[in-house]
């Protein structure tokens, strides 16, 4: 076939598998949405009120699905609105394919209207970038960065295309796509095996890549073979069911108590799929100091990165644990489980009161009230760690957040994607503040335009609620601009997007709104009025350890 570049482009994504796309056009990528167009009943677009937000919808498409998010943008500012969305995509590992528009290469380097260098602008920020100069290099450039996206440690990739390379025709064939392949061989399993079966106190702690390699059922047969008490990253919320009776809940900063301790006292922690972040190792010195410590991940540059290992295993999760249960002895292990049980008796647990909003009641009643197959996806701030701490998370790839880059204003663009992706299936519920839901809220309109069930819980203490709790604990109670006492009236806010709004002051009125707004069809804001004491406890100060705990 003779093709034009942009329907190349087209033709590419089919063959990917990509139905969906999600970007905001403009005079570099014409050519590219002409055929879009052409190729409508194959490849769906959803636009975006920002190139942001298409970048986080790609992004939250991408985690909920397993699959590749797309985004495409225009040159000049729509490329550099994209850089957020993918340092996000980058910090949490999703595989994203971001195409950007750029001027004719007879213009390229020259300051024309709309350019920008963006494969330099974005070289940390993606696993590989590619500039296209010629329409005969355009096909193979876009498998290669599929393959690249999704290859080892997932991540985005950026395939920056000049106008003319769009308009400009070359012969194109169709090509089956690569399958990434992992065919390592996997070193120290034996050893592996062996601390595990002689460790009298075991602990595992897992992040995002056993999600992301699809291990959840391996993790749990090693868990409950061997009965090792667990914690996970932010990144692995619904891995494992909070009612497993394995679970100890979240590690680090804001992680239960129980866990902390857990990884304290072990004489040995298995780290799988997980980076050591400083939000869980917050004092790399005295992490686990008591344990040996086993690093199991696919990137090698991860390893000895953050926290030194006694040994590690390099490959795909879901393959290490296939090969490693094995060789792992059952074990009861009573006297450790006996005694994480008498931590857990003394874990911190906020006091109830209905007469107001209280974050944890009211994560609690979502749960109640929408069911253990909703979607939840949240901002960054407090609400973000109240809703990691008190969601009862049963279902993997069912808590999107930013976890390594903490961009506020992830939400309402991730829950986009996530309710595109979903199709209506299941409740989605984006949980935000005040001060992230103001960054991005422009995103209401996208919602409304596609008619998409998202339901916004805005969690409103009238200031930035983390920024604020760090001055209050650390700075002397010296509030400099935490505290913008904006008045936005969220409901009529919502009324003017095409939206439906309700404001409330205490549980039962949360209730009533959160059990209506899932009968309704529609995107809906849900303001919850809490008090601006509210804190995120318990609490570790960074580069603290679980001594230095704040639970009040």
């Amino acid at each position: 076939m003779l093709l034009t570049g942009a329907e190349i482009i087209a033709e590419v994504l089919i063959e990917q598998g990509v139905d969906t796309v999600f970007g905001y056009p403009g005079g570099s990528v014409l050519n590219i949405y002409d055929a879009l167009y052409a190729y409508s009943d194959k490849i769906k677009h959803y636009m975006s009120a920002h190139e942001q937000g298409a970048a986080h919808a790609a992004d939250g498409y991408a985690r909920l699905t397993g699959k590749t998010g797309v985004v495409i943008s225009t040159s000049g500012p729509g490329a550099t609105n994209l850089v957020t969305g993918i340092a996000t995509a980058y910090m949490d590992s999703v595989p994203l394919v971001a195409i950007t528009g750029n001027v004719p290469t007879s213009l390229i380097g020259r300051d024309s209207f709309q350019e920008v260098y963006i494969a330099g602008i974005t070289m940390p920020i993606t696993k590989h970038n590619f500039t296209v100069r010629s329409v005969e290099e355009l096909a193979d450039t876009l498998r290669q960065a599929f393959l690249i996206a999704n290859e080892g440690r997932p991540g985005p990739v950026l395939v920056d295309i000049p106008k003319d390379v769009t308009i400009n025709k070359t012969s194109f064939e169709n090509k089956t796509p690569e399958i990434v392949e992992d065919d390592r061989r996997l070193k120290h399993l034996e050893k592996v095996a062996d601390l595990i079966n002689a460790s009298k106190f075991p602990v595992v702690y897992f992040g995002g890549g056993v999600r992301i390699s699809g291990a959840e059922d391996e993790l749990y047969e090693l868990l409950h073979k061997a009965n090792i008490p667990a914690t996970y990253t932010m990144m692995a919320a619904g891995v494992l069911g909070y009612n497993d009776p394995l679970s100890m809940g979240l590690v680090g900063m804001h992680g239960s108590r129980t866990a902390n301790l857990a990884v304290d006292n072990a004489d040995l922690v298995l780290a799988i799929g997980t980076r050591f972040s400083d939000r869980v190792a917050l004092n790399a010195n005295k992490f686990a100091r008591r344990a040996r410590i086993v690093h199991i991940d696919i990137d090698p540059s991860e390893v000895n990165k953050n926290v030194a290992v006694d040994t590690s295993i390099i490959g795909d999760v879901k393959k290490v644990l296939t090969a490693l249960i094995p060789m792992v002895d059952k074990a009861d292990h009573t006297d450790w489980l006996e005694q994480i049980a008498l931590w857990k008796a003394k874990d911190y647990t906020p006091k109830d009161d209905a007469t107001v909003l209280k974050p944890h009641q009211v994560m609690g009643a979502i749960c109640d009230i929408a069911g253990e197959d909703t979607v939840y996806i949240t901002d960054v701030g407090q609400h973000q760690m109240w809703a990691a701490q008190y969601i009862r998370h049963v279902k993997t790839r069912s808590f999107l957040t930013s976890g390594g880059l903490g961009t506020m204003g992830y939400g309402y663009g991730a829950a986009i994607g996530a309710a595109v992706a979903d199709g209506g299936n299941r409740p989605i519920v984006h949980i935000t503040g005040d001060g992230s839901f103001h960054m991005n809220m422009n995103e209401a309109c996208t919602a409304v335009s596609y008619n998409l069930p998202v339901i916004t819980v805005i969690m409103n203490n009238s200031v930035l609620g983390m920024v604020r709790q760090w001055q209050k604990t650390f700075y002397g109670k010296r509030y400099s601009s935490s505290e913008p006492e904006r008045k936005t009236n969220y409901s009529a806010v919502a009324a003017g997007f095409g939206a439906t709004g309700f404001r409330c002051t205490n549980l039962d009125e949360f209730k009533a709104a959160f059990t209506k707004a899932l009968e309704l069809k529609g995107p809906v804001w849900i303001e919850c009025v809490i008090d601006r004491e509210e804190a995120v406890l318990p609490m570790i100060p960074a580069g603290g350890t679980v001594d230095d705990m704040i639970i009040n």
